[in-house]
C-alpha cells in the first residue's frame, strides 16, 4: 500500500512516501519501503515561545515546501496523506491560517494538530518499526524536536506511559543562548531547564525501569554523525548505531562550543540546523546522562534511531485502511 507522511514541526516539515508492507507476519511491525523521503528546513516555530504567534514569513516558508510535496505527491499518486504539526502549533494563537494555507495546498488534506502525547505514541512506533524491541524489555524512546522533546517507554506489547515538555533545540536556543558558541552560564541555565523538564516527564514516566535509550531526530542524528567523525551525512551508518552515553556527551560539547560558521562547514551538517544544534546537542546529551542515573548505571549505551514520527504517521496511514 503507498501511503504519504507529512511531519511539520517547529523547525522542519518533512516528506514520506512510502509502500507499506500489507501483511507483516503475525507479531512483527509491518515493512516500509521508502518510495521519496525529504525534509525543509522552514522554523515555523521561530518566535513562538516569546510572542505565541506563528510569523508570516515562517508561514511562507511552510507553504512553499507544502507546495513542493503537494506535487510529489501527485507525482507518485499518493491517494491516503496524512499531515501532523506538532509543538509550534500547538502553541500559536493564530494556527488556523496555518491549517487553512496547508489543506489548500494538499487537496483539502487537514494538518491534525496533535497532542504530545499522541507525538510520543506515533515516535515510539515509528522507532519500533526499524528497531529490533524483541525481548528487550522497556525501550526509552527519545525524541529532540525544535519545540518539544516526547519521551515515551513501551516494550513488546506497546506503549506503557508517556510525556511532551517543552524542551526543544529551536525554543532553547531562542531563551538561553545569544552567542554562538555560547557562554558556560548560558549553557548552564539550558541545562537546569532540561533537568526541570525531566522532572516533569518523571511525574507519569517510570523512566528508571528503562532497559535501553533509543535517540530520534535531527539533534540526535547530527550528534551521533560527530561522534562517528563522518565527512557526509550518511543514514545507514547513523541508524542503528550504538555509543557509551560518555561519548554523546563528548561529541555534543564539541558541537556547542563550535562557532556557528565551524558548524556549517560539517560535511554532516544539514542546511538550518547550525544555529541550533548546540541546544539540540545540550538536550539530548544531558538527557542520556540523566536516564543513565535513573536507571542505576544500567544504562550506559544510546541507540540512534534515523526513523521516528514519520514512519509512525505511514504505518498509522496504513492501520487506517485495513
Amino acid at each position: 500500500m503507498r501511503v504519504g507522511a507529512i511531519d511539520c514541526g517547529t523547525n522542519s516539515i518533512r516528506l514520506l512516501i512510502a509502500e507499506i508492507e500489507k501483511h507483516p507476519a503475525e507479531g512483527t511491525h509491518p515493512k516500509i519501503q521508502d518510495v521519496v523521503r525529504q525534509m525543509r528546513i522552514v522554523r515555523l516555530g521561530e518566535g513562538v515561545d516569546a510572542t505565541g504567534w506563528l510569523s508570516q514569513a515562517a508561514l511562507d516558508r511552510t507553504f512553499e515546501a507544502a507546495d513542493d510535496y503537494a506535487s510529489l505527491l501527485k507525482k507518485h499518486k499518493v491517494k491516503h496523506v496524512r499531515m501532523v504539526a506538532t509543538s509550534a502549533t500547538r502553541d500559536a494563537g493564530n494556527r488556523q491560517a496555518f491549517i487553512q494555507g496547508i489543506s489548500d495546498r494538499l487537496g483539502g488534506v487537514v494538518p491534525e494538530v496533535i497532542s504530545g502525547t499522541e507525538e510520543a505514541e506515533l515516535s515510539f512506533l515509528g522507532a519500533a518499526a526499524t528497531i529490533d524491541a524483541a525481548g528487550s524489555g522497556r525501550s526509552l524512546v527519545v525524541d529532540v524536536g525544535g519545540g518539544s522533546t516526547e519521551f515515551v517507554l513501551g516494550d513488546d506489547n506497546g506503549v506503557v506511559a508517556s510525556r511532551s515538555v517543552n524542551i526543544g533545540s529551536v525554543r532553547l536556543t531562542e531563551r538561553h543562548l545569544s552567542s554562538n558558541p555560547p557562554a558556560e552560564g548560558q549553557i548552564r541555565r539550558l541545562v537546569h531547564d532540561v533537568d526541570a523538564a525531566i522532572t516533569t516527564v518523571l511525574d507519569s514516566v517510570p523512566v528508571g525501569t528503562a532497559t535501553r535509550l533509543i535517540g530520534v531526530a535531527g539533534s540526535v542524528t547530527t550528534v551521533t554523525a560527530q561522534a562517528l567523525g563522518l565527512e557526509s551525512y550518511d543514514a545507514d551508518r547513523i541508524h542503528g548505531h550504538e555509543m557509551p552515553i560518555t561519548e554523546v556527551v563528548s561529541a555534543a560539547r564539541e558541537l556547542t562550543t563550535m562557532t556557528t560558521s565551524q558548524r556549517r562547514a560539517l560535511g554532516f551538517m544539514h542546511e538550518g540546523r547550525a544555529d541550533v544544534i548546540g541546544a539540540g546537542a545540550q538536550i539530548w546529551s544531558r538527557i542520556a546522562e540523566r536516564v543513565s542515573e535513573l536507571t542505576d548505571g544500567r544504562i550506559t549505551t544510546a541507540i540512534t534511531s534515523e526513523h521516528d514520527i514519520l514512519d509512525g504517521i505511514a504505518l498509522s496511514v496504513a492501520a487506517s485502511r485495513k
